[in-house]
């Protein structure tokens, strides 16, 4: 699978990126980093230790890189969490991080298919 067919299969804005990156290579690269990015791995045992200082700044930081990315499910479900947990607050609403879990899994599936 190209970077493009990743982006429609998860329903990402390739179009929005791929203005902002000038180039698919370069969006492909970006892209694939995301993979490395263990800020999902540090929201889950946040929220697990129930430090929603620390799992702010990791929901904070997967809306920054799916923002970038233009990875629009999985922004639009992290700017959720990420405003439900600002100011350390503790989570009402594991809905919130439900859809974090859904998008992010989404996302690294459709990432994991794209041609190296």
């Amino acid at each position: 699978m190209n970077i493009r067919e990743c982006y429609a299969e998860m329903g990402a804005d390739f179009a929005d990126v791929l203005a902002r990156m000038m180039k698919e290579e370069r969006v492909k690269k970006f892209a694939l980093r995301f993979l490395d990015d263990p800020s999902f791995e540090v929201l889950k045992t946040s929220l697990e230790a129930k430090n929603y200082d620390e799992a702010f700044r990791a929901a904070h930081t997967i809306k920054g890189v799916s923002q970038n990315l233009s990875f629009t499910a999985l922004y639009q479900s992290s700017h959720d969490l990420c405003e439900a947990l600002r100011g350390g607050k503790a989570l009402e609403d594991v809905s919130l991080y439900d859809n974090v879990v859904r998008d992010y899994e989404m996302t690294v599936a459709a990432l994991k298919k794209v041609d190296e």
